[in-house]
Parts: C-alpha cells; structure tokens; sequence
C-alpha cells in the first residue's frame, strides 16, 4: 500500500506542477488569469449529492477542491448545499430552473438533463472554458454533455454496471463466473439451495432494478434499442422487451432476490453482500464504495467484479458504460467576472490527474479524463478495483443507461410500472403498453 501511495503522492506533484504553469498566464508576478486582487466577499453556490457515509471519499474530494478554489479567489466562500440524488434531479433542480435560478455549480445529468435546461438558457457554454484550460479534448466522452455544438458540463467520472461477488465463497463451492445468462441461473439456483440469497437488492427506488433490467433488455433487443424510444423506430411494446422484463420477473418469483426488498433503501444491498447474506450484487462500479477494503484471510480481496453475461456465449459482453453523471454551472455565472473566474479555478482543481486518481483509488470511480492504463494501475492497492478495470476492456457494445435516452415522463411512467410488475399487479406486456403510450406523447410534444 505505501508503495501505491507514493507513486500517487508523485503523479499527484506532477500533475500540480503542470496545473500551476498552466494557470501561470497572467501578470510577470505569476498570478492566475483573471484572479482579482479585489477581496470584497463574494460567493458561489454548489449542489452535490455526496451525502452518507459511503460518499465520504467523494465529499472530502470536493471539500478539497472547493478549499483550493477558495483560497485562489479573497473574498470568494462556496457554499456547499448537499441533497439527496433524486431528490435533487426529479424535484429540486426542476423547481429552481423553472424559477429561472438553479445553484451556480450543480450535480446534474448531461442527457436528457442538462440539453433541457441549456434550450431555456439556463446553463453555461464552457466550451471556451476549456479551450483556456487546455481540456477540451482530455475527456473521454463528451458527448452527453454536448447539445447543438456547445458543451454545457462535464462528467465527474466514469462506470460501468455489473455484478460485485463474494470470490471466497465461489471458490469454496467450486463456481466459475458465468459465459451465459444460462451459467448465471445456474448459478443462482445453487445459491439459493445453499440457503442464501443470490443477488442483493433493495429496490426501494425504482433505478435500482431498472440497473438489471435495463442490461437484459439491452441484450434481448441489442445494445442500441433503448435510443430508437425518442425517435419512434424502437417500441416498448416489441415482444423482445416483454420477453426481456419476464425473464427479470422470472428471478423476482423464484426467489433470487430477498423477500420484501421493494421496501428497502438502496444502501441495504450492500449490507446483504457484505454480511453474507446475499452472494452477488447487480451494481454501478460506484458500489464498489466500502468493498475495497474487504479481504479474505491470505490478504487477498474479498470481492471480485463480472458484468451480466450475453444470452449465448460468443455473442459478446454489452454492458452500461457511463459519463453522464457531473456538474454544469448556471449561465448567470457569466454575469460576474469574479464567479466565472472561481467557476473556472474549480474546473481546474476537480478536473486533473490528481482528484480523477484519487477518486479510482479510494472509491474505484474510473477516470473520465483521457489516462494511460499503467497509471491506473500504479496507484491501485484493490484486487477489485483492478478487476474492474479490466473487464471494462472487455467490454464490446457499450451503451447509456436508459434514463440518458428518453424524457422524463417516461421514465416516471416506466419507473412506477416496473414495481407494479414485481409487486405481481400487472404484466409485463401490459405494463409496456402504458410506457409506450406515455412514450408518443412525450415524441408528439417534442415535434
């Protein structure tokens, strides 16, 4: 571990070393551009979702970026505001844009999201920003974050959806990681013989199950289905999909996840995985939060990762690989020098080598900036977090995870229908059918 440390600690001084000549573009004395010397007290507001114990890494990231920010800027106090996920993307975001006053640095998704908000003139073109800051083509993928030609946020890391799983225990039974869906049934039922339960969940919320969900549905139909539901040429109703959500209703039935976890809040499943209860955990690779540091007795990690396997060995791996999770920043922002001048010192200080290998190795979130694997790898001490990393390559249709691809009251529709199926109340073509009405109106309104 000390080892890793070090070799962080290092990339970390090079990385500083380059950010400061970067911002060495102002005056003979060295200052940053556009730093004012004006301390009169000013302020930025900033909405984050790293709230609980399992985001603690991921606050103190960003209360280190926001005291870095602060104390390149007299005057200048960034108010964090902290609230929950959902909550702020379904209820309080909307709330503020549609007052026409959202935070001046806010948690949001770059599609269908931020393209909304960015019609109303709500949301800052940083574009220019990051020509400035020698970013614009660091990143791997902006593509979420780009609406007609301007980029109007920027993704805070990477993941990829897939099955954390208790590795000692597969050894002891002898298991191999599933080549098909088959394999993984398999699976599955020898768990839940053995008295255990095969795969946590809490599914209190309704993204939750949409996670596993959505990766069938996306092998039944193919990996690029879901993006047809906004343009028409896909359809909830194809049977593909109803064959999809009843082979998910199939497990719910025959006990793969446990009983009443439609009650439960998302945090239990990790619980269940790690008291052992549960064997597997369907999961984003955020979930790999408070894994890490599990290990069996000969000090090797306790947790391995595998993503869903196809409906026929060969077909290939298809899993969710995700940028659309980040911040973007109010367009009153550029009404004030002083706070675009502190909005651009904040994207400098969160988006750099140091914070994205910080963040891949306390909480495994993989990199959205652009980086050689051998770094990668040098600063990880996780035999889980190198899994991860590997079986991202592995993967070879990749795709965005359905909220990303339609409108927001089809998600709610789908959403509300997903537990009404697993709670047995309507079936899953029927359930679709609702969807799908909901889905032509919501095309119909955008014409």
């Amino acid at each position: 571990m000390r080892r890793k440390v070090v070799v962080l600690l290092t990339l970390i001084v090079a990385a500083a070393t380059v950010i400061g000549a970067c911002g060495m573009i102002g005056g003979a004395d060295g200052s940053k551009s556009g730093q004012s010397q004006n301390s009169e007290p000013f302020d930025l507001k900033l909405r984050h979702i790293q709230l609980g114990d399992a985001n603690k890494n991921r606050l103190a990231r960003l209360e280190a970026v926001v005291k870095k920010t602060q104390d390149q800027h007299p005057g200048l106090t960034i108010r964090l505001d902290g609230v929950d996920s959902e909550v702020n993307r379904k209820d309080k975001l909307r709330s503020e844009m549609a007052a026409g006053n959202p935070p001046d640095i806010f948690d949001t998704f770059g599609s269908p999201d931020v393209g909304l908000y960015a019609k109303e003139g709500l949301v800052l073109d940083i574009a220019p920003i990051l020509e400035e800051l020698g970013l614009k083509d660091k990143f791997l993928n902006l593509e979420p974050w780009t609406h007609d030609g301007k980029i109007y946020g920027l993704p805070n890391g990477g993941s990829i959806e897939g099955y954390f799983y208790n590795k000692q225990y597969f050894t002891e039974k002898g298991l191999e990681l599933p080549k098909t869906l088959a394999d993984l049934e398999a699976i599955a039922d020898q768990i839940k013989a053995d008295g255990k339960i095969p795969f946590a969940r809490a599914s209190k919320d309704a993204w939750v199950p949409l996670m596993t969900i959505n990766n069938l549905w996306s092998y039944y139909t193919g990996p690029h289905f879901t993006a047809g539901f906004k343009t028409g040429e896909s359809k909830w109703t194809d049977p593909r999909m109803a064959e999809a959500i009843s082979k998910h209703q199939e497990w719910v039935n025959k006990g793969y996840f446990k009983r009443g976890e439609l009650g439960l809040e998302y945090a239990n499943q990790r619980t269940q995985l790690l008291t052992g209860e549960a064997i597997m955990m369907f999961d984003g690779t955020w979930g790999s939060s408070g894994l890490t540091d599990e290990k069996t007795a000969d000090g090797k990690s306790k947790f391995g990762f595998f993503l869903m396997p196809p409906l026929k060995e060969g077909d290939g791996i298809s899993a969710m690989v995700d940028t659309n999770n980040g911040y973007a920043f109010s367009a009153k922002v550029a009404e004030d020098p002083r706070k675009l001048e502190a909005v651009k010192s904040f994207i400098r200080n969160f988006y750099n080598e140091e914070i994205q290998l910080r963040g891949l190795m306390e909480d495994g979130v993989l990199p959205s900036l652009k980086m050689e694997q051998s770094k990668m790898e040098q600063v990880v001490d996780s035999g889980l977090i190198l899994e991860i990393i590997k079986r991202t390559n592995e993967v070879r249709y990749r795709w965005p995870a359905f909220d990303a691809l339609i409108q927001a009251e089809v998600d709610t529709e789908l959403r509300i229908g997903i537990q009404r199926v697993m709670e047995g109340d309507v079936k899953p073509a029927e359930m679709l059918a609702a969807v799908q009405k909901v889905q032509d109106e919501a095309n119909m309104a955008m014409r």
